[in-house]
């Protein structure tokens, strides 16, 4: 009888010891988790330019895990996403969605090709003035990413009806991603004062030494997110997080398709 207490005791320490250990583990499964959805089945109309599936980014080629050029987000983080949305309507304007759930495949993919030193075929618009040997440090490029935990939203303010987006064709000149929306790479949103993914001080939210009406469209862009339960990362002015994110130790790798 002893032996047999003994032998529960020691069975539950070892699940109270060793199940903490697990939190935090990636999510392998190739299927998408049911507490996920497509963002285009909340909000019909919303805008999507989806960069890593193209070669528009700063990587130069569409990524790993990108088989779709979809957005899929926890059900709570779309639905918090939707109520921004209709805040936006009645100005006649829409969000724009960049990136949304990313594959962890995606940020080792990032994670290779910042160690891939002698390419730099994108540093012209997305890094212009960035040592590449910098990036980790900086922290521009890190192993995980808080858009493989499902509740992380890259965006921004287009006007509605959405005007055409001008298409990027592999190997057409560069423009430095920190220039005047005239001269940098065209994009049919309002101007945020950098392109998106912009590896820059001026892509910080607060940055100052941005144009009035620039300051005043990532303050608009800022104010919705925040009053629909979202955080900004300060870095970057289209980057967004679910404060109360379902899965905050969470990283999935399911493709995106």
């Amino acid at each position: 009888m002893l032996k047999s207490k003994f032998l529960l005791i020691s069975f539950f320490l070892f699940i109270c010891l060793c199940v903490p250990s697990f939190v935090g583990i990636s999510y392998s499964s190739d299927e998408i988790p049911g507490s996920f959805v497509d963002i285009q089945k909340v909000i019909p109309d919303i805008a999507l330019d989806i960069r890593y599936y193209s070669p528009h980014n700063f990587v130069g080629e569409k990524v790993d895990g990108y088989l779709a050029p979809k957005c899929f987000l926890t059900k709570e983080a779309a639905e918090a996403l939707s109520h921004v949305q209709k805040d936006l309507e009645p100005y006649s304007l829409s969000l724009k969605i960049y990136d949304c759930y990313r594959p962890q495949r995606a940020v080792n993919h990032f994670v290779r090709w910042a160690t891939e030193i002698e390419n730099t075929k994108t540093k012209k618009e997305f890094y212009p003035t960035v040592d590449k040997r910098n990036l980790f440090k900086d922290g521009y490029i890190d192993s995980k990413s808080g858009h493989s935990r499902g509740s992380t939203v890259d965006l921004t303010i287009v006007p509605s009806p959405v005007p055409i987006q001008p298409q990027y064709s592999p190997g057409q000149k560069l423009y430095e991603c920190y220039l005047p929306a005239a001269k940098r790479f065209p994009d049919n949103s309002i101007d945020m004062g950098t392109g998106f993914d912009c590896f820059d001080e001026l892509s910080h939210t607060a940055n100052t030494n941005i144009g009035r009406q620039q300051k005043i469209n990532r303050l608009l862009l800022k104010s919705l997110m925040e009053k629909h339960g979202f955080r900004n990362y300060d870095k970057e002015w289209w980057h967004f997080t679910l404060k109360n994110e379902p899965f905050p130790d969470t990283y999935f790798d399911f493709v995106i398709e």
